[in-house]
C-alpha cells in the first residue's frame, strides 16, 4: 500500500513538473502594456511605470529604437526568448525560465520617448505560484543595469 501511494505521489509530481515546463504560452494572454495592467493580487511581480508601479522608469540617453535593440540584446543574452511583439514596435514580451524546474516568467516591456532619450516601462511576473522570491525584480534590475553598458560583440 505504501509503495502504491509513493508511486502515485511520484506520478503526480512528474505530471505537474511536465505541465509547468511544457504548458504553452499564449501571446494574447501574456503580451501586456505595462502602462495599463492591473496590479496582481499575488506578490510575484515587479512593475515599472510612472504611476502605480513598484519603481519609476529610468530615462536613457539614447533613441527609443536604440534602447529597444539594446534591451533585446541584453534580454536574449540573459536567456530570455521573445514571445510577442517586436523590437521595431518597442513593445516586447519575453519568457524566461528558472534553471531547475523551468517555471516560466513573463516580462513585457514598452519603450517610450522621453525628451531627447527614451524610457523603459516593464511588467515582469511569474505564471505559477504565489512568490517568485524576488526573481522578477532582480531580472529587471539586472537588465536595466546593463542597458548603459557597451553592446556585446562576438
Amino acid at each position: 500500500m505504501i509503495k502504491l501511494l509513493l508511486l502515485g505521489a511520484v506520478f503526480v509530481a512528474v505530471t505537474v513538473a511536465a505541465y509547468i515546463r511544457l504548458a504553452p504560452s499564449d501571446p494574447a494572454r501574456w503580451h501586456e502594456d505595462p502602462r495599463l495592467v492591473s496590479r496582481p493580487a499575488t506578490p510575484n511581480f515587479h512593475l515599472i511605470r510612472m504611476v502605480g508601479g513598484d519603481a519609476m522608469p529610468q530615462v536613457f540617453q539614447m533613441a527609443p529604437d536604440a534602447l529597444a535593440s539594446r534591451l533585446d540584446e541584453v534580454a536574449r543574452a540573459d536567456g530570455a526568448t521573445l514571445l510577442a511583439g517586436s523590437v521595431q514596435s518597442g513593445h516586447m514580451t519575453y519568457v524566461t525560465r528558472t534553471p531547475w524546474m523551468g517555471y516560466p516568467d513573463y516580462t513585457s516591456v514598452l519603450i517610450e520617448p522621453a525628451g531627447a532619450g527614451a524610457m523603459l516601462l516593464a511588467f515582469a511576473r511569474a505564471r505559477f505560484g504565489r512568490s517568485d522570491l524576488g526573481n522578477n525584480r532582480a531580472r529587471l534590475e539586472r537588465w536595466i543595469a546593463q542597458l548603459d553598458r557597451p553592446a556585446l560583440t562576438d
